[in-house]
């Protein structure tokens, strides 16, 4: 049997632990949206800017600022993280294919608008990685179709 001191402290305890979840909660929602509001910095935002001047002087379509922003933040973000180990290579090579699936993919000689874009990236964001990755990409067998 309990008494009326007891159940009042479970009560208490209760409470204790709905508002504690509560704020967890509400802590975890603002700690998401202030995550994805820093990486629109200042920074992130001048580099997007530089690289969508760099890919309209080579006359492709960039993507918006916010989406080059969010993508490559002020470091690069995955393209920076090691473009010159072998695994960043096959994956590299991996999107050089005919995009068929299991058996029937096949290496094609690509469009060499892929690897100046990736060589752009490089440029601006991780520029220490940029003579690696062009000695890389200048042993590519790649075609521009615009002949120039």
């Amino acid at each position: 049997m309990s008494t009326h001191q007891e159940s009042s402290t479970k009560r208490s305890r209760s409470v204790v632990y709905i508002v504690a979840m509560v704020l967890l909660v509400l802590f975890a929602v603002v700690a998401l949206l202030n995550f994805r509001s820093a990486r629109e910095t200042q920074q992130s935002l001048a580099k997007a800017d530089q690289l969508i001047a760099e890919i309209n002087a080579a006359g492709g379509t960039a993507p918006s600022r916010e989406q080059i922003a969010r993508v490559l933040g002020d470091d690069g973000g995955a393209v920076c993280a090691n473009p010159n180990n072998a695994l960043s290579r096959a994956t590299f090579h991996s999107q050089l294919t005919n995009g068929a699936t299991g058996p029937g993919n096949r290496p094609v000689i690509a469009n060499d608008r892929v690897a100046k874009g990736e060589l752009a990236i490089i440029k601006i964001y991780c520029p220490d990685q940029l003579a690696d990755f062009q000695q890389f990409i200048d042993n590519l067998k790649t075609y521009n179709p615009g002949g120039g």
